[in-house]
């Protein structure tokens, strides 16, 4: 089913212990707010169902991955309350993937950019296809990765970070990806991915559910500060998205 509504899309299909949460969007399945909220709000349920052991994370389509934050709302964005708003919409997903009780798993069959990237970062485990590449694009439209930085430093370290980050009109590859450590196994094949990634949900949902549980709380330690700092760095990007320099950088790219 493809997103066909102005926010955005976001479903749920619970097959055996396996949760798949599919999220879409036409505008290369970026995340508007409410896609966002919703996506929040979805993981902390599904994190309480026990009838589920393992949710798997995927985005419509054959292409793009997740384009991150929705163009048109970052336009839209008019004062310093909506950017820190629109901005914590980013830091409460990491947040409720952080602190989910469930492994999650992702696919990432396309290009992946700015929050997409965070949103992979934030997931326990990544099948991607060779077309998976990234970008960290904020530096050239004036805002810079603050919130989604300390997860995706967590997966990549922050050498790597800074080499991706300060190149933001550069595509690195899904293998460079894995070498880095933010894809778990890259696919030249799609449909040999959906066939290995079902096996491995499958697999992992056989496992006593407390037992995921406690070594995913094991995985995630280290963060139970980010609550606090993500939604600080969503009030500084909301600054910065206002400045003179994002505004004209962000008009010059819409035309």
């Amino acid at each position: 089913m493809q997103a066909d509504r102005q926010n955005g899309s976001l479903y749920t299909s619970i097959n055996g212990k396996v949760a798949t949460v599919e999220f879409g969007h036409p505008a290369g399945n970026s995340f508007t707010l409410e896609m966002l909220n919703r996506f929040a709000d979805k993981i902390h349920k599904l994190s309480e169902n026990d009838a589920i052991t393992i949710i798997v994370l995927k985005s419509e389509g054959d292409r793009a991955f997740c384009g991150g934050a929705s163009f048109d709302e970052l336009t839209a964005i008019s004062n310093l309350e909506e950017g820190k708003v629109f901005f914590s919409g980013f830091a409460n997903v990491i947040n409720a993937m952080r602190k989910c009780t469930k492994p999650i798993v992702a696919r990432v069959q396309g290009k992946t950019v700015g929050g997409g990237v965070g949103l992979a970062a934030a997931c326990d485990y990544v099948f991607a296809a060779e077309a998976a590449s990234i970008r960290l694009s904020e530096l050239s439209i004036g805002i810079a990765p603050l919130v989604i930085a300390p997860a995706v430093a967590r997966k990549i370290g922050a050498a790597a970070l800074s080499e991706m980050s300060l190149s933001p009109k550069e595509w690195k590859s899904a293998y460079w990806a894995q070498d880095k450590g933010l894809f778990s196994k890259v696919f030249d094949d799609l449909k040999e991915l959906e066939k290995e990634l079902d096996f491995f949900a499958d697999q992992l949902s056989k496992y006593n559910p407390d037992a995921l549980a406690q070594w995913k709380n094991v995985l995630w330690e280290g963060t139970s500060d980010w609550d606090s700092l993500l939604t600080e760095r969503a009030a500084v990007t909301g600054k910065l998205v206002l400045s003179e320099f994002t505004k004209n950088a962000l008009t010059k790219f819409k035309k």
